[in-house]
């Protein structure tokens, strides 16, 4: 039996704002196995960015355990949590954050560069992955002429640079067309092909979970059975 890629075992988070607790996560439990796009679904204010973030490793839950490729996340030290983010895990948010003076092969070459990737490799990696998200072409163009779609595009192929075996994805749509929106997650069930990568992705967009093998569904803090994807 092939172990999961990722294990959240009862997950609780609670923020405290001006002497109010909000509960975030309240015992979510699941798994997804190695090479799947899983989408998870609720409500904006729902907890998924909580969870993206928890099992990241980008905050701390405040009971249970999060497994990435068998690693407890909250047992790691801080140089280990810091190579697994690096190395295992990208990152793709709504606001795609590139850095506006650079290119679009310029921002994907970045976690290259932070890694010390020689120029011919990082070249080449560059290369093949502005190719795998359709902007070949737009290599040398800046954030500011690029769509909103070109752009949340460029952002998927910087996540992958490292050929990290988990992207996290937090509503890469939210901010898009319902035109642009769409290609989207092909664009993600494409690479998880050929890149072996495993999905994660935050929506509450009905429309974009037809390409998913699984959708979890979040809400009340809790993950539910997973559920079929909702026809065309």
């Amino acid at each position: 039996m092939t172990d999961p890629m990722v294990a959240v075992e009862g997950l609780t988070r609670t923020y405290r704002t001006g002497g109010i607790e909000v509960p975030a996560l309240r015992g979510a439990s699941f798994s997804v196995d190695p090479g799947r796009l899983v989408a998870i679904k609720g409500r904006s204010g729902s907890g998924k960015t909580t969870l993206l973030n928890l099992i990241g490793g980008l905050d701390t839950p405040d009971g249970g355990t999060v497994h990435v490729n068998g690693r407890d996340v909250g047992a790691l030290p801080e140089d280990d949590l810091l190579a697994l983010r690096r190395d295992d895990i990208g990152f793709v948010f709504q606001s795609h954050g590139l850095i506006s003076v650079l290119s679009a092969a310029e921002n994907v070459e970045v976690p290259l560069r932070l890694v010390r990737t020689p120029p011919a490799e990082r070249d080449e990696r560059v290369r093949v992955l502005l190719s795998l998200v359709g902007l070949a072409d737009h290599a040398a163009q800046r954030p500011h002429e690029l769509s909103g779609g070109q752009r949340q595009r460029v952002a998927i192929a910087r996540a992958l640079a490292n050929r990290p075996r988990l992207l996290l994805a937090d509503e890469p749509t939210g901010q898009l067309d319902s035109e642009t929106a769409s290609a989207i997650m092909p664009l993600l069930r494409a690479l998880v092909a050929s890149e072996g990568v495993t999905v994660l992705v935050a929506t509450h967009d009905e429309t974009l979970l037809t390409e998913a093998d699984r959708v979890l569904h979040l809400e009340d803090g809790l993950i539910t059975e997973p559920q079929a994807p909702t026809p065309a």
